[in-house]
């Protein structure tokens, strides 16, 4: 991606960076393309799943967990939705809602461990 395009990435405060790293590792497969921090301990990460970007903060005031609720709900769109809903359950996600088809989705809903809620689709029609 170049340095100057547009682009709009979701931030998500939570309340260990270096546990929500582990995770969107094991559960999603990303990469850790940017990380602010010493040591094992991470204040700010940028993530990458096949090239779409995300950013974790380390602000455990003003992440799900301490607010109660999430304020914003992320769709992660790829080719197997099953594969990356099971692997991310798998790695500690709640699941929401599970794997279903409707409106040219197949599509289901998960609560990563930081109270985030992730959209895991599809696209299969119009």
């Amino acid at each position: 991606m170049l340095a100057n395009a547009t682009n709009i990435a979701p931030w998500l405060s939570v309340s260990n960076g270096a546990k929500a790293v582990d995770f969107y590792k094991k559960g999603f497969s990303a990469e850790e393309v940017y990380r602010l921090g010493e040591g094992d301990a991470v204040i700010i990460s940028q993530l990458s799943v096949d090239g779409a970007m995300f950013w974790i903060q380390e602000d455990p005031s003003s992440s799900p967990e301490a607010l109660g609720k999430g304020s914003v709900r992320v769709i992660l769109s790829v080719d197997n939705p099953d594969a990356v809903f099971e692997k991310a359950v798998s790695a500690g996600a709640k699941e929401i809602a599970p794997i279903y088809e409707e409106h040219g989705w197949r599509i289901g809903r998960i609560e990563d461990p930081f109270g985030h809620h992730w959209e895991i689709g599809k696209q299969i029609g119009g």
